[in-house]
């Protein structure tokens, strides 16, 4: 921890690793943790009590909410936005242009992303822009995500479809049914 350093966020400290770049003009909220080479760009707004990981980009236009947990290698472009309690797992991708050409400037085009309270997108997942991730869903890691994924649906596969429900808690539960950890029903 004595590589972490105490920085001014909107409404009190975060801190930050000494090796990662927060950019004037970033908005972090207290009790935020942003790991070792992390890059966050001017304009970009990330709630309070965050974790944000290692190797982590999160562009000017991102909006992140409350406990989120962003692990490693995960790039957060703009017109991404998280909601509170959302889990994003190590080296998954969120892409923002539909048909990129590296010799066509398209970031006029850039499609919002929108994942939804406390939903779980597993490691090496790729979601796909424009498309929404419903409350408390549940991508299965190394999924593609092409489309809007229901509230409590779990999804898995290339590309990804359902393949049954979740309840809060994350516990796989039949639709109808009450789950018996948390008491959450579908």
């Amino acid at each position: 921890m004595d590589e972490l350093k105490k920085c001014q966020g909107i409404d009190g400290e975060f801190m930050c690793h000494v090796s990662s770049f927060v950019d004037d003009g970033a908005q972090i909220g207290q009790g935020t943790r942003i790991w070792h080479f992390c890059h966050v760009t001017k304009g970009a707004i990330i709630g309070q009590n965050c974790v944000i990981g290692q190797n982590v980009f999160i562009g000017g236009k991102a909006v992140i909410g409350n406990r989120v947990k962003i692990q490693n290698n995960v790039s957060v472009y703009d017109d991404v936005i998280i909601e509170d309690d959302v889990f994003c797992g190590p080296s998954m991708v969120f892409t923002n242009v539909i048909n990129p050409r590296a010799f066509i400037e398209r970031k006029h085009e850039y499609k919002k992303t929108i994942v939804k309270k406390g939903a779980t997108i597993g490691a090496n997942a790729t979601i796909v822009c424009g498309v929404t991730l419903g409350q408390y869903c549940m991508v299965g890691a190394g999924s593609v995500v092409t489309h809007d994924i229901p509230d409590f649906a779990l999804v898995y596969g290339v590309p990804a479809v359902q393949h049954g429900w979740v309840c809060k808690c994350g516990v796989s539960i039949n639709k109808g049914e009450t789950c018996k950890v948390c008491g959450v029903g579908l």
